[in-house]
């Protein structure tokens, strides 16, 4: 029989059949970033028992305002990794994949080929993956909350969770619902967005590395609150079936 012991205060809130429903379920986190590695945290946290995480990136320095596993000691390390061994110290019993990729179409395909998921969390913050991602999830009917941008903004009591077809005052949602619809997708994705205008004298141009050509300031809240609204609209809606 399970050990729940650890999630005694969370049994509080939410019972012990929804601790099973957890225990049983399968989550997928796609990029191990400011955003997705605290979606990654908070939902082993609340005790799922299976994951997949996927980054095939590495701890830069700049990481370290905003991302849960860069520290001054591991330039270099592979995101996944760190991660890897951060979740299996908070539960020992996960079940954890860990896919050290880029996104691409022969990935992509290969990563929502792999298991069941019973839920889906998109964190990629570049459009083209982005895109190549919510496209082929989409298609074949996946649950998923993607993350919008989290860069130029200072006010993390603004995000929402909508359609993504609702998204307004954020770059990033712009450029994903108009890639979207020129593959006939113009609805039925949840979006986690901001609705605070961006500060565009933030923004800068990059060396369009990981089809990145530009990137908005960040301040270290405001990530890991997209990360939060993302692990909880993962976990309402899994303890909600």
């Amino acid at each position: 029989m399970e050990d729940f012991s650890w999630l005694s205060r969370t049994e509080l809130l939410i019972g012990r059949e929804s601790l099973v429903k957890l225990s049983k379920a399968h989550v997928l986190v796609i990029g191990l970033g400011g955003v997705g590695s605290f979606v990654a945290e908070f939902v082993c946290r609340n005790g799922v028992g299976t994951m997949t995480i996927v980054d095939g990136d590495t701890v830069d320095p700049t990481n370290r305002n905003r991302q849960l596993p860069a520290l001054s000691t591991n330039h270099g390390v592979s995101k996944a990794d760190i991660m890897a061994e951060r979740l299996r110290a908070i539960n020992p019993e996960l079940q954890l994949h860990v896919i050290k990729t880029f996104i691409n179409p022969e990935a992509v395909a290969e990563i929502l080929s792999a298991h069941h998921y019973d839920y889906i969390v998109d964190a990629i913050d570049s459009v083209t993956p982005k895109i190549t991602f919510l496209k082929e999830a989409y298609q074949r009917n996946m649950r998923i909350v993607s993350s919008m941008g989290a860069g130029g903004r200072m006010d993390p009591t603004q995000l929402k969770v909508v359609d993504i077809s609702k998204t307004y005052n954020c770059n990033f949602a712009q450029q994903v619902r108009k890639n979207l619809k020129k593959e006939g997708i113009y609805k039925g994705i949840k979006a986690v967005f901001s609705t605070e205008e961006q500060l565009k004298e933030s923004l800068i141009l990059t060396d369009g590395s990981n089809y990145k050509k530009s990137a908005y300031g960040t301040m270290s809240y405001l990530p890991a609150t997209f990360g939060a609204v993302c692990a909880s609209v993962v976990i309402r809606d899994l303890i909600a079936d």
